[in-house]
This record gives C-alpha cells, structure tokens and sequence, in this order.
C-alpha cells in the first residue's frame, strides 16, 4: 500500500490499524543530538486521545508512546526513530454490521473498489486512529524545530457556524493556557463556552457537526520553500488535506483574498533603522511570498467536516448492490475539531522541520 510516507529529508512512515495489536511510525532523518523528552511526546498525544470529553469518542485508549529506536540516554542517534502506540480499547463488534455494508461519507466503498479487500473494524488503515502517529512523529519535529526557536499554536477557531474572534494576543503561551483550559481547544473562553453547549446539543440529537482550525507558525526565518512544486504553502497544504474529515485548506487572505483589490491586499514591506529585519505592515500573504516563507508569522486555516457516522437511520447498498439501510453504532466524536488541533500542529511541524533541513541543506552545498 503506497502511500504512507511523507516528507523528504525529515520523513515519517506510519504503519498500523484501527483494531489491529499497534500503530506506529518510524522517523527517518532527525539530526543528532535533539533532546527526546518523552513526557512531552505524551502530552501531545494525550491532546488527541479519544474519551477526554463529552464531546468527543468515548473509546478509551492510553495512547502510551513506547520508543523502540532511534534515541541513546535521551537524546536521538541521528537513526530511524521508531515509535508504538498499542491499541487497548478495541471494540470490533461494533462494526458486524456494516461488514458488507457501505457506510455513506466513509471510506469503505472506494477501500473496496481500489483493493478488492478492506477491514471494516473501525475504517482498519483509514480510520483516523492513524493520526495518533502522526502526532507522536510531529512532536519529535517540535523538539528539534524548538532549538530554532520556531513556535506552532492551533486552536478550534469555528464549530458549526459559530466562529471565534480573532486571537486578541500574541502572546502563544497565554492563548495555549486559554485553550487547555476548555474542552473544545478554542482560545476564546466566551466562544468556547458556546461552542460546547451546540456540539452537546448535536451530540444527544445523535447528530455530528464540522468546524475550523486555525494555525500560527511563528519565528520561521525567511527563505523555506522550494519552488516551483515543493512550494511551502503547497506543502502544508497536502499535509492539512492528508488529515482524515478535512475538507478545505486556506493561507493568509485565503478565500477572502479574492474579494479584495491589489491596492488593498499587497503587503508592503519595511525595515527597521537600526535592523536587517524586513517585515511588512499587513500579512495577507499569511507569511509566505512565491511559495517561500518571508519571516513574518505563517497562517493558515483547515475546515473538517462533519463526522460521517451518525446515530440515524440512512439508506446505502451493500457489496452486490442491493439497496439497505444502516444506523451507526459503537463511539465516534460528534466533532472531530477539538482532537484534531494537535494533528494540525503536528503536520505542520513535520512541514517545517523537513523545509528547515532542506534550506539547510542547500546553504551548506552552496
């Protein structure tokens, strides 16, 4: 099965099932000599463990993160770096009844129609029981971009159609502590007190719902990106739309950008007296020029759609054809935002760290 790699010099390959013994993924490209702290790998994951919440699947998983390569006391070797998260939690009854049935909106007919085989156990290798990996991988990207000095902050900034303000500081480390301190991971305490009393209310009616995640990359120098299809927005990109339930990817101005004249979306540019730092009064351009970084904050935004699995009745065909009706079973999220924000962090931290190595690499061959 193709497919399961991503990045170049900073590459990630993650292996594993919704209900088999493990997931997992191999880190190939980590420089030497990056302090490899466990409890901070775990503190990522433990963000998008299922059965935090009301609001979300109430399947209990651990997700304990066992290194098997790659790091000598403590720190990594510069070799692949080997991750396992054990399945704990599996209920596979729950899914009998949709063993030669298509679930609408779920991945089980094309599975099908591309391998003539699938595990219907919670979606098998598309279940986005996968992206614990990902998290697990895009930790070990923060640890080294983190002795850059690069910072990554995410949070729910839309449920349904209730959208948060825009982010009111700059300061990451108070708008983390403001996120935390809610189950739906949004920086606005007012919106995020709302957003939770809709998604309970859609979640009794047996019903999902959609949402936005917003994203800030903040001290990335200028200069990352390789154009002209490696561009860096192009990149994070793919990485964002590669996320299970995401349905939309927009930076900077995004789609509003279209609305607007060139006299009024140009970022001009400007440059301290006493500085070589160039900087730009506005940042539509959401910190990325022609595909490449220009060191002004990176921002981006992903739209997830609504769980497909709901507690209703709905009409489908089986694997001959024949029309039938499923109902959901078993614990899904009715939002899949609120688990998915350290997946958005942890995705655009494997972007940046395989960018940083690549510019690096160029700099010292040049």
């Amino acid at each position: 099965m193709a497919g399961n790699s991503f990045g170049q010099l900073f590459r990630i390959t993650t292996f594993g099932e919704s209900h088999g013994e493990a997931i997992g993924v191999i880190v190939d490209g980590c420089p030497p000599n990056i302090e490899i702290d466990q409890e901070f790998i775990q503190s990522e994951l433990d963000k998008r463990k299922p059965g935090q919440s009301r609001i979300t699947t109430q399947r209990k998983e651990s997700d304990t993160a066992k290194i098997l390569s790659g790091v000598f006391e403590g720190k990594s070797t510069g070799t692949p770096l080997t991750l396992l998260i054990p399945n704990e939690d599996q209920r596979s009854k729950d899914y009998d009844h949709n063993k030669d049935i298509f679930r609408p909106s779920h991945a089980d007919y094309t599975y099908q129609a591309k391998y003539g085989i699938r595990d219907h156990r919670g979606g098998g290798r598309s279940s986005a029981r996968e992206t614990a990996a990902r998290v697990a991988a895009g930790a070990v990207a923060k640890l080294f971009l983190k002795t850059k000095g690069i910072e990554i902050f995410a949070h729910v900034s839309s449920a349904g159609t209730i959208d948060a303000p825009n982010l009111a500081s700059d300061d990451l480390a108070a708008l983390l502590e403001i996120r935390e301190s809610n189950i739906i991971r949004c920086a606005d305490p007012a919106t995020a007190n709302e957003m939770i009393e809709m998604i309970d209310g859609v979640r009794k009616q047996g019903d999902t719902v959609g949402g936005k995640i917003s994203c800030i990359i903040r001290n990335c120098p200028a200069g990352l990106g390789e154009p002209v299809f490696d561009k860096l927005h192009a990149d994070l990109g793919k990485a964002m739309l590669s996320i299970n339930a995401v349905h939309g990817f927009e930076y900077g101005s995004g789609f509003a950008g279209s609305e607007m004249k060139g006299s009024e979306h140009n970022d001009i540019f400007k440059r301290a007296e006493d500085s070589a730092h160039v900087t730009t009064l506005t940042n539509f351009s959401g910190g990325i020029q022609g595909g490449i970084s220009n060191g002004m904050d990176i921002m981006f935004r992903v739209a997830f759609k609504p769980i497909a699995t709901i507690m209703h009745s709905q009409q489908t065909i089986d694997k001959d054809g024949n029309a039938t009706e499923i109902k959901g079973k078993g614990r899904h999220d009715p939002c899949v935002v609120p688990r998915a924000v350290p997946i958005v962090e942890a995705m655009a931290a494997l972007v940046i760290a395989d960018h940083v190595l690549r510019q690096e690499a160029m700099v010292l061959h040049s």
